[in-house]
């Protein structure tokens, strides 16, 4: 079996968890389990590195690792730190014969130096959004979001949302349920839509309204198939529609309506990926109710059909 390249650049004074974001989602042990990815960890210089945790790293690959990999992930960046000539220009070399370049967190920051960027949307942590968009005038920036997948170039938000984003390259390559048993190996949400805001206002429960709204959560997910609405929603967590909604859009950065049509979508996906069942019944199942919805859905959402979807999952 050939494995998909990725290299992973590092640097130094580089923090650990950063490096560990795009390491851990593409070469941990669920995913050395699917026997998918074989990753490269390169530097600018190879050799003893400093981290910003107050211990030291070695890296043995220098950046010819990039030439030969089919994603190149730039995990974090200062962004007070100039961009050395020879990574950008390594980038770009791989960027010209087809390779995927992923920015995650302040990543972006090398991928704007390198031109990757320009006129094109992405996004960055939120903290950097105005240092970035004074020097990058030329990108479209993205402040809302957790990140932008423009096809042949992806940029994230902040360190969770550079798990997301890796998790939504394994998504596309290999299939939901691959990157669920991922996710689940994590302990991580298994799908974070990337149009969702970055900063949500209550990440945990902060009191019984909140713990109610998890098991309402919970409960729609059980009854994708049924009717839901906001009214049947709010009155499952005794709340009024407008307290509902604005608590559920503090928790999950969405409104209930994006968030239930993202997770059918996300529910028609693994029983495309995972059954030869008809369209008809997969979209009843989740809970599209006719396979002209089901289709509708997959072209705004995917740009491409629920058939065509299932046959690049297939072989």
């Amino acid at each position: 079996m050939n494995l998909e390249r990725i290299a992973v650049v590092a640097f130094d004074g580089i923090s650990p968890f950063h490096l560990s974001v795009p390491c851990a989602v593409f070469d941990g042990p669920a995913a050395r389990r699917e026997r998918l990815f074989e990753v490269a960890v390169c530097a600018p210089v190879p050799g003893p590195l400093r981290s910003d945790a107050g211990f030291g790293l070695h890296v043995d690959r220098g950046l010819e690792a990039l030439e030969t990999a089919g994603i190149v992930v730039v995990p974090s960046w200062h962004e007070e730190d100039p961009v050395p000539a020879d990574l950008c220009a390594a980038l770009r070399r791989a960027h010209g014969r087809g390779a995927r370049i992923v920015g995650l967190c302040l990543g972006s920051f090398v991928l704007a130096e390198a031109g990757l960027l320009d006129g094109r949307p992405a996004t960055t942590h939120w903290a950097a959004m105005e240092a970035f968009a004074r020097r990058y005038p030329d990108v479209a920036l993205r402040q809302d979001v957790l990140y932008v997948d423009d096809g042949d170039v992806l940029t994230s938000a902040g360190t969770a949302a550079g798990i997301d984003c890796c998790l939504h390259v394994v998504r596309q390559g290999h299939g939901a349920a691959v990157a669920n048993r991922i996710a689940r190996s994590l302990v991580v949400a298994p799908h974070r839509r990337g149009g969702q805001a970055q900063y949500v206002e209550q990440p945990l429960p902060a009191d019984a309204g909140d713990a109610r709204l998890g098991e309402v959560l919970a409960w729609a997910l059980a009854r994708l198939d049924r009717p839901l609405d906001l009214d049947a929603l709010a009155a499952r967590a005794l709340m009024s529609r407008r307290t509902f909604t604005r608590r559920f859009r503090d928790a999950t950065g969405s409104s209930p309506a994006q968030w239930l049509a993202h997770q059918r979508l996300v529910r028609a996906q693994r029983l495309l990926e995972e059954g030869d069942a008809p369209l008809e019944q997969i979209a009843a199942r989740a809970g599209f109710g006719t396979a002209v919805s089901l289709r509708q859905r997959f072209q705004a959402a995917l740009g491409l059909s629920p058939s065509a979807y299932r046959r690049s999952f297939r072989g």
